[in-house]
């Protein structure tokens, strides 16, 4: 199984995209205020993480749906904080259960969205009931790594041998009650386009016979597409060159990138929430992950075109 966020080269110098990645720089005084705006966001976002640990680190031992409720608080929290407004377009499937909601026959949902930052987690996070699936390096990382094993984060990794467990973590999950959210484009973009999403993100959802071989069967699940758009900067339409504002990929460091975002004023995250799919319906997993990367490309594509002021 591949990873979910490997990211690819970002754009060097060259391509004439630095100059769009910073807030306007005329005085001297202004800089000084928006360093100043963004030094003030991360310590809040900081300070907002350490109180919300203490009752995370409780919840996540107890039964119940509280700890989703919480991490879904928590990431929408720091969408305000960042100064990121998410409007939200369409109905949520998924919804807050337990395992023996699943043994009645409620189905879970799995969660398949576009990929371009690392701001998809606030915003999908603050929208949607769900448990993320990273790649296995993110458990290691300092502070994010502590924030997604308090999310409870499957991690995973390239490993084939290692395919077969992970699969059996996300189905537990599953059988638990809890959604799972993948980014199965398998590496995050400049957020200009869509990749063919990879098949082999879907096995939980379209087990073959290699998956169901001498391990559990996944319960019955839902698939919801899901579209990501970062499409205001400050008030106006974000463009193709303004995109890379809010992108993360490549080779970028994390640090610098958050420093940027810090710097504007107000930035707006449009989500739609398709209608949910049924994986049944599909002969193949192929077939699956083609459909599903059908509606969320179109829908990408569609709200990158919409130019309407209804921020």
């Amino acid at each position: 199984m591949h990873d979910a966020i490997t990211r690819r080269r970002p754009p060097t110098d060259d391509d004439g995209l630095e100059h769009w990645t910073a807030p306007p720089c005329h005085k001297s005084g202004r800089r000084m205020g928006r360093h100043a705006r963004a030094a003030r966001r991360v310590g809040l976002i900081c300070l907002w993480t350490l109180i919300a640990s203490g009752p995370q680190a409780i919840l996540i031992r107890r039964h119940g749906t509280a700890k989703i409720r919480f991490a879904r608080f928590f990431w929408a929290k720091v969408c305000v904080l960042l100064g990121l407004h998410v409007q939200v377009r369409g109905t949520l499937a998924g919804t807050f259960r337990d395992r023996r909601a699943v043994a009645r026959g409620e189905r879970p949902v799995i969660f398949v969205a576009n990929h371009s930052s690392w701001l998809d987690i606030p915003v999908v996070g603050g929208v949607l009931p769900t448990v993320f699936v990273a790649k296995s390096e993110i458990a290691g990382w300092p502070i994010i790594g502590t924030l997604a094993r308090l999310g409870r984060t499957i991690f995973v990794s390239r490993q084939r041998n290692n395919t077969g467990r992970e699969l059996q973590d996300m189905t537990d999950r599953l059988a638990d009650g809890d959604n799972l959210l993948l980014f199965p484009e398998g590496t995050s973009t400049d957020g200009s386009r869509v990749l063919p999403f990879l098949s082999s993100f879907f096995a939980v959802a379209k087990p073959g016979r290699l998956e169901q071989a001498g391990a559990p069967v996944p319960p019955k699940v839902l698939i919801q597409p899901v579209s990501v758009v970062y499409d205001r900067l400050e008030g106006l339409p974000v463009g193709r060159a303004r995109r890379s504002v809010f992108s993360w990929y490549g080779d970028m460091d994390l640090a610098p990138h958050i420093w940027k975002i810090g710097q504007w004023r107000s930035m707006r995250a449009s989500v739609v929430l398709h209608p949910p799919i049924d994986p049944e319906q599909f002969r193949t997993r192929k077939e699956l992950a083609n459909a599903v990367h059908r509606i969320v490309n179109e829908g990408a594509a569609e709200l990158r075109q919409d130019r309407r002021d209804d921020a």
